[in-house]
């Protein structure tokens, strides 16, 4: 009942932009990680599928907790994607190999909206990223003990984008989430802050 109550609030141009972002960023997460390799169609396939369960459910994950903070407040929300930065993303992991990935906003609509209101709205995107380390670590274990090596690549590389996604979004900039949350608890986000960089220069020094 609960996932009906979900999908009923996900209008269908909302589910295609989130569609169509996910099977770019996927895309681009998998052309980041062949990126120089000889080109094999399974290695490719294999790569995609990882990044689709990977970069794919943390980049919607991400946006549905910004969506269904700010309807808890009484705000409609929803993802819209920006067609030029997936293209963007695409082209730079095909031509460098770098995923930098900005596939649009969760744009709320409201009459006004408290600092407080909309920091912790903000706040939902990076914490839900943070969460979703729990599962993907798990998968590491699971995968090492059961002598499953692509289980442990799936949790690997979750972590990692987890990771990753949680401590760019909290960069103090811009339209970023670290802005918002920054204005309304500084001591919030410097907490989340140091957990996100932590993790993820642990996941990216070989850590995990």
């Amino acid at each position: 009942m609960y996932a009906m109550y979900i999908w009923e609030k996900i209008p269908p141009h909302e589910r295609r932009d989130l569609l169509v972002a996910w099977l770019a960023l996927s895309a681009a997460f998998t052309l980041a990680m062949v990126w120089g390799q000889r080109l094999d169609p399974f290695i490719i396939g294999q790569f995609f599928i990882i990044s689709l369960v990977t970069a794919g459910i943390a980049f919607i994950v991400h946006e549905m907790a910004h969506k269904f903070t700010a309807m808890k407040y009484g705000y409609w929300a929803e993802f819209q994607m920006n067609s030029m930065m997936l293209v963007v993303a695409v082209a730079m992991a095909a031509l460098a190999g770098i995923v930098f990935a900005a596939p649009g906003a969760t744009m709320i609509y409201g009459n006004y909206i408290s600092r407080e209101e909309n920091g912790k709205i903000s706040l939902a995107g990076p914490v839900s990223n943070l969460i979703l380390l729990i599962p993907f670590a798990a998968l590491i274990v699971i995968g090492q003990s059961a002598g499953s090596a692509l289980l442990a690549i799936i949790g690997l590389v979750g972590v990692k984008v987890n990771a990753m996604i949680a401590a760019f979004n909290l960069l103090p900039v811009g339209p970023l989430d670290g802005a918002k949350i920054l204005s309304w608890n500084p001591v919030i986000f410097a907490g989340v802050a140091l957990i996100a960089f932590g993790i993820l220069f642990g996941s990216l020094s070989g850590f995990f």
